[in-house]
């Protein structure tokens, strides 16, 4: 008998040595060279308004040329927004999950505090960020309340709707078991619902960055951050450093993107595909 197991694992690891290895995602062509394609594109094109318009858009290579001899000027502002973006989506992301943990667990909150809500996310934000400096002073602080109210809505909408799909099998089997509500939600709603809760980060965060600069262009005080770079360049009419603020911000955005998609493929590796998101 120890010979069959012997003989049966040595066949199935030649087996798997005679595979073909799987060609990875990025040296496919097809994943890379439209998106090239696109990208050197929309460039010409860009080239081509800048070149007949000067005083429309900037050209590539002015833009290159600013961020480059200003690089630490760039980069103090770039530090700044990407504190207010950290803080306040942090803040705000979980807040709108415990929300949405408290809303799934007892629906009466949900009725009582839901239709409050939805009114602070309808306010528009560019209103309520001079407010917020009246009542917090011209610090950091109103930009990360800004930005964390952005954040906050996508948040506990996914989460309660991930919280709320549960298979009603397995439900029905937690209670035969006699399983306590934490038992529930440790094991069962949790798991479940963070396909949903990655699908509201990938909204969240490039949210984040709009509200950091949204704040910084409409709450006065710290003349600081890449959204009070873009406003104060644009009032000298200078082009090229107000495209680079927003080539910066753009370049934010897509990293945070991108450090969620990793982060996404260690955490639900077992996920099939992604959960559409509710804005």
């Amino acid at each position: 008998m120890p010979e069959i197991g012997t003989a049966t694992a040595t066949l199935a690891s030649q087996e798997r040595a005679a595979q073909p290895k799987a060609i990875p995602s990025w040296l496919k062509w097809t994943n890379w060279v439209p998106t090239l394609i696109t990208f050197f594109i929309a460039g010409a094109l860009w080239q081509i308004v800048a070149w007949t318009n000067p005083y429309v858009i900037p050209s590539l290579e002015a833009i290159a040329t600013t961020l480059i001899e200003d690089a630490g000027m760039y980069w103090q502002n770039f530090l700044v927004t990407l504190l207010e973006v950290v803080v306040g989506a942090s803040g705000g992301i979980i807040a709108g999950f415990l929300v949405a943990v408290i809303m799934a667990e007892f629906q009466i909150i949900e009725r009582a505090v839901m239709p409050l809500v939805i009114i602070i996310m309808v306010t528009p934000i560019v209103a309520i960020a001079p407010a917020l400096v009246v009542a917090f002073g011209f610090g950091m602080i109103p930009k990360f309340i800004v930005t964390g109210l952005v954040v906050f809505f996508p948040m506990l909408v996914n989460s309660l709707a991930g919280l709320r799909d549960v298979d009603p099998r397995a439900l029905d089997v937690f209670q035969t078991l006699h399983a306590s509500r934490w038992e529930i939600f440790r094991d069962l709603r949790l798991p479940g619902c963070m396909p949903f809760v990655f699908a509201g980060l990938r909204i969240a965060l490039p949210l984040a960055v709009v509200g950091a600069a949204v704040a910084e262009f409409v709450a006065a005080g710290q003349q600081a951050g890449l959204g009070s770079l873009v406003t104060t360049s644009a009032a000298q009419a200078n082009l090229p450093v107000t495209w680079g603020a927003i080539t910066l911000l753009c370049v934010m955005g897509v990293a945070l993107i991108a450090v969620l998609a990793l982060v996404r493929k260690r955490v639900l590796w077992w996920a099939e595909g992604d959960i559409v998101a509710k804005g």
